[in-house]
C-alpha cells in the first residue's frame, strides 16, 4: 500500500455523515490510507482533478474490482482506446443534442404522469412516490427496458450499488447483487426481439444496432442502471429537501434570481449523490509527497472535493447563486459522466420546477420524523415526508 498517513474511521458514522471527517482529512491529511476501506483517499479538489486525468497511473481498469466481477466489464472500468470505443457507441443516445430533441419531451410526459397520480393525495414520502418513480420511469425509457416496473429498476440499481461498494464482503449483499444482474439479463433478453424489429433511441437499441458484443451491451446497461437510477433519484429528493430547509433559496428561484438548473448543480456540489470513484494504481508513482504502489486501491472523494475551501467559500452552505464551475459532481477527464445532459434535463429542467408547480404549498409533514441521509460513496435522503395544498 502507499506510505500515506493512516487515518481510521468509524464506518457507521461515516455512512451517516461523511462530511466532518472529510473536512478534517482535507485540512490535515489530504491523502490518507483508511484501513476500514482498504484504500488511499484523495480529498482535495485539485489533487483529484489532476489524478483523475492521469489514467496511466490512476487507472479505471480494475480486472478484479467489484464492479467487473459483479456486473461485467463496462466502459467505466476501461481506459484509453477501449473506453473511447465503447463511449463512442453509447454517447449519441444520451448526448446533449439527443436529450434536447428526444428525451426532454419524454421526461416531461413521465413527470406529468407521476404527478397526476400523486397530486390528489395531498401527502406522500417523495423519495419513493416521486423521486424514485420518476427516475425509474425515465431510466426505463433511456435503457429500453420498458418491460419492467420502476420499482424493479430501483431495487436492481440499489442491489448493484450495494454490491460494488461491499468492501467488507458481506455474503448477503453479494447475493442480492447477483440476483439483480440475473434479472437484468432476463429483462434484456425479453426486449431484444422487439428492439430488433423496431429500433428506437434507447441505449439498448443503439448499442445493438452498432454491433457491440452482447457481453459489453449487458455490462453497459447494468452500469447505466447502477448510476442512472440513484443519482437523479437522490438529486431530485435531496434538492427538494434543500429548498424546503432553505426557504430563502427557494424564494430566489421563485423570483427568477436563480434557475432550477442552478439548484440542481449546487445541490450536487453540496451533497454529492455520487461521492466517490475508485481507481487502481497501475504503476509505482509519487504524488503529493505520497508514494503509491502498483495494484493498490485509490478512492477519489468527489464529495470532499466539492466542499474544498480552496474553491468554495463556505462550502458547507447551500447557496443556489454560487459558481459551481469547479465542482466535480460529474467527474472530470475522459470518464466525465456520459449521462450528465440527461440528468440535468430530468432533474433541473423538469422534475424540480414541476414538483413545486404542481404540489402547491409543498412543505414537510409536521407529524413525521426529521429527514435523514445515508451513504458516502452514494448519498441521498432516506425519506422525505411532505404535505401540500390540494
Amino acid at each position: 500500500m502507499s506510505d500515506a498517513p493512516v487515518v481510521s474511521i468509524d464506518l457507521q458514522s461515516f455512512w451517516e455523515d461523511p462530511y466532518p471527517t472529510l473536512a478534517t482529512m482535507r485540512a490535515e491529511t489530504p491523502i490518507c490510507y483508511v484501513p476500514e476501506l482498504g484504500a488511499t483517499l484523495l480529498t482535495r479538489r485539485d489533487d483529484i482533478h489532476t489524478c483523475e486525468k492521469n489514467v496511466e497511473v490512476f487507472s479505471s481498469d480494475q480486472p478484479g474490482g467489484l464492479m467487473n466481477v459483479l456486473m461485467g466489464h463496462n466502459m467505466m472500468r476501461r481506459d484509453g482506446e477501449e473506453h473511447r470505443a465503447e463511449r463512442f457507441v453509447y454517447y449519441p443516445a444520451i448526448s446533449p443534442r439527443t436529450v434536447k430533441h428526444s428525451w426532454a419531451a419524454v421526461f416531461a410526459g413521465l413527470a406529468d404522469h407521476v404527478l397526476d397520480r400523486l397530486a390528489p393525495a395531498g401527502a406522500a414520502d417523495l423519495v419513493p412516490e416521486f423521486a424514485t418513480a420518476l427516475s425509474g420511469e425515465a431510466l426505463k425509457a433511456l435503457t429500453g427496458l420498458t418491460n419492467i416496473s420502476f420499482q424493479e429498476m430501483d431495487a436492481w440499481s440499489q442491489a448493484m450499488i450495494d454490491g460494488i461498494s461491499n468492501y467488507g464482503g458481506v455474503p448477503e449483499i453479494e447475493a442480492r447483487c447477483h440476483a439483480a444482474t440475473t434479472a437484468i439479463d432476463a429483462a434484456i433478453d425479453q426486449r431484444l426481439p422487439a428492439l430488433e424489429h423496431e429500433p428506437d433511441h434507447s441505449l439498448l437499441s443503439v448499442m445493438l444496432a452498432s454491433g457491440m458484443e452482447p457481453d459489453k451491451v449487458r455490462a453497459n446497461i447494468k452500469l447505466t442502471i447502477s448510476g442512472g437510477q440513484n443519482e437523479p433519484r437522490d438529486a431530485i429528493a435531496g434538492a427538494i429537501w434543500a429548498l424546503l430547509t432553505h426557504p430563502e433559496q427557494l424564494e430566489l428561484v421563485s423570483r427568477g434570481e436563480a434557475s432550477w438548473l442552478q439548484v440542481f448543480e449546487e445541490y450536487c456540489r453540496w451533497v454529492s449523490p455520487i461521492g466517490m470513484s475508485p481507481r487502481r494504481v497501475a504503476k509505482r508513482y509519487t504524488f503529493g509527497g505520497v508514494r503509491f504502489e502498483p495494484e493498490e486501491r485509490v478512492f477519489l472523494m468527489f464529495g470532499a472535493a466539492n466542499r474544498d475551501e480552496g474553491h468554495f467559500v463556505h462550502g458547507d452552505r447551500f447557496d443556489v447563486t454560487r459558481d459551481t464551475g469547479k465542482s466535480l459532481h460529474f467527474g472530470a477527464g475522459p470518464h466525465f459522466c456520459a449521462g450528465a445532459a440527461a440528468s440535468r434535463s430530468l432533474v433541473g429542467d423538469i422534475a424540480l420546477p414541476k414538483v413545486f408547480d404542481r404540489l402547491g404549498g409543498l412543505r414537510f409533514d409536521p407529524t413525521a420524523p426529521p429527514v435523514t441521509f445515508g451513504g458516502w460513496a452514494f448519498r441521498g435522503p432516506l425519506t422525505l415526508a411532505t404535505v401540500w395544498d390540494r
